[in-house]
């Protein structure tokens, strides 16, 4: 069974989007990660921190999904991390209301014995220091880590995501993010600067226009799915990568070839993710459902042509 060890933050959301609004739910990248890679009968750890007020019946959710939360470190006296965010008409764009780093301004990591010997390690988005103090926790090499970054760190902590940049496999950006840490419009020539940077495999989202791939001079392309509805796309990325961690730790087999089928499966949990609140949809999702919906992707994108 492949060994995943996720690092990223648990944590409350409070969303608001054209289709209604919540008050404080589940919500954090590890968690999304989590529970997307739940769907691989994989041995998975999620490492974070949270504080007194967070329920246990959050953490039992992850438990029964098999996902060992030895790792999530409860500050009894702190409050949990908490972002609360108001999405435009398009769904696409978003208004940050709040942000309390609360108990993960101090966090530090702090890897399970038992899976320090992982074989895959996904790496949230989080400051890169706090990445790459996880990465030394290892007491063997993975064989594959995947690191989830954004446009914040770029802006303040650009000379140590550089630094924790040279130690992944694999990075996950969206095409904005691309663009700005390459000073390149292009993403083809984005993703080759990022390749130089030390990422074997280059992974760039694109939101409802789905995800590319890139690997030395290979590209491959994978739509989004069309849906009649986006509820709510928060988390819809870090969903993604779940899905995409979690297939390769359960396949254990890290080829392009392979890698274009875990980008399928991140974008069929990443369709599933949008389609309610939080992590409702995915709290619950049945392998024939999965199934059901890379049927979908598969019939979106198979075309046969005779070329005269």
């Amino acid at each position: 069974m492949g060994k995943l060890v996720i690092v990223g933050t648990v944590a409350f959301d409070a969303i608001e989007t054209p289709f209604g609004k919540t008050d404080k739910i589940l919500g954090g990248a590890g968690t999304f990660i989590g529970l997307a890679a739940s769907n691989f009968n994989i041995d998975s750890a999620v490492v974070s921190v949270v504080g007194g007020d967070f329920p246990q019946d959050y953490l039992n959710l992850m438990s029964n999904k098999n996902i060992d939360v030895s790792g999530v470190e409860i500050i009894e006296d702190g409050k949990t991390f908490f972002w609360s965010g108001r999405y435009h008409n398009d769904m696409n764009s978003r208004d940050t209301l709040v942000t309390e780093l609360n108990v993960l301004e101090n966090f530090e990591p702090k890897v399970p014995e038992n899976y320090r010997d992982a074989e895959v390690v996904m790496l949230g988005n989080l400051h890169p220091s706090t990445q790459m103090s996880v990465l030394n926790q290892m007491t063997e090499k993975p064989k594959l880590v995947i690191l989830d970054t954004m446009n914040f760190w770029m802006d303040c902590a650009l000379d140590e995501l550089h630094n924790t940049i040279k130690h992944v496999d694999v990075i996950t950006i969206n095409d904005e993010e691309a663009r700005q840490l390459t000073g390149e419009y292009s993403l083809v020539v984005a993703a080759r600067k990022i390749h130089d940077m030390g990422p074997e495999y280059v992974v760039i989202k694109k939101g409802e226009h789905g995800a590319l791939l890139f690997h030395d001079d290979n590209a491959f392309y994978a739509p989004a799915l069309p849906l009649e509805e986006v509820f709510d796309p928060t988390g819809a990325g870090d969903t993604f990568a779940g899905g995409f961690a979690g297939y390769l730790a359960k396949t254990k087999d890290y080829s392009f070839d392979n890698m274009k089928k875990a980008v399928i499966y991140g974008s069929t949990l990443a369709s599933f993710c949008v389609e309610k609140f939080g992590t409702q949809r995915i709290e619950n999702l049945s392998t024939t459902e999965i199934y059901k919906r890379l049927d979908q992707f598969k019939s979106l994108t198979q075309f046969e042509i005779e070329l005269n």
